[in-house]
């Protein structure tokens, strides 16, 4: 039976740049996505309500960014529930409404992974989805550091991209056509771009050509986002 792939890349994107756009891009291809869910949070839980732009911003800037992007979908998921802001309740809701028999997979970062146990009933995330890890390159992951099981549930394709892509590593031995519970590590994106930087250069007037899309660029400075003093 061919499963439907669905893919949901969850962050704060404030702003989205175009290493948000680089790892999209090479999950979808890495990993045969139908598509993929970017679903800005309302406020992360782990920060608080004046720390990050508005929500709508953010919102719009992340719309405006994946236009020409057909696989990538922008879902307003947290957006309209921010009384349930934590990733086992959208992953639920994602669950619940592309049934069982899809195949989920959940997209964060390294830093956020080893952060884990640190989460909000973390083993639930994995009982509804795979996880897809993208780590930079020289960076340890530390399975003693990860909570329960996750340890044991590591399937490591650093190093290991033309494999992913082929079919052989996506036949029901390796577990990637299951709908939840494997974690693959990756390691095919190395851009180093932040959002902290590209505020930083916009609070102080700096370029960020090449680190943001034209229409988001745009956005920002029409709404003078970032500058000081907003």
């Amino acid at each position: 039976m061919t499963r439907r792939r669905i893919g949901i890349y969850g962050g704060t994107f404030d702003p989205v740049h175009n290493g948000h756009l680089d790892v999209a891009r090479s999950v979808v291809s890495d990993f045969g996505l139908e598509c993929l869910l970017i679903v800005p949070a309302f406020v992360p839980p782990h920060k608080q309500a004046g720390e990050v732009t508005n929500s709508y911003h953010r919102y719009a800037m992340t719309v405006l960014a994946t236009m020409d992007e057909p696989a990538m979908r922008v879902s307003n998921l947290e957006l309209a529930a921010p009384n349930r802001p934590y990733t086992f309740e959208t992953i639920a809701s994602l669950r619940e409404y592309y049934g069982d028999e899809a195949a989920l997979f959940f997209v964060m970062g390294a830093d956020s992974f080893q952060d884990l146990a640190t989460w909000r009933e973390p083993q639930r995330v994995l009982e509804g989805a795979h996880i897809i890890v993208v780590t930079r390159p020289g960076h340890d992951i530390v399975p003693a550091s990860l909570p329960g099981v996750f340890g044991t549930k590591i399937r490591d394709l650093r190093g290991r991209r033309d494999e992913i892509r082929n079919d052989e590593i996506r036949n029901d031995e390796t577990g990637i056509d299951e709908t939840k519970g494997w974690i693959y590590l990756t390691d095919s994106v190395c851009a180093d771009v932040s959002s902290t930087e590209i505020r930083r250069r916009v609070g102080h007037g700096e370029s960020i050509e090449g680190l943001v899309g034209r229409a988001v660029a745009d956005y920002i400075r029409k709404y003078r986002l970032y500058a000081q003093g907003n």
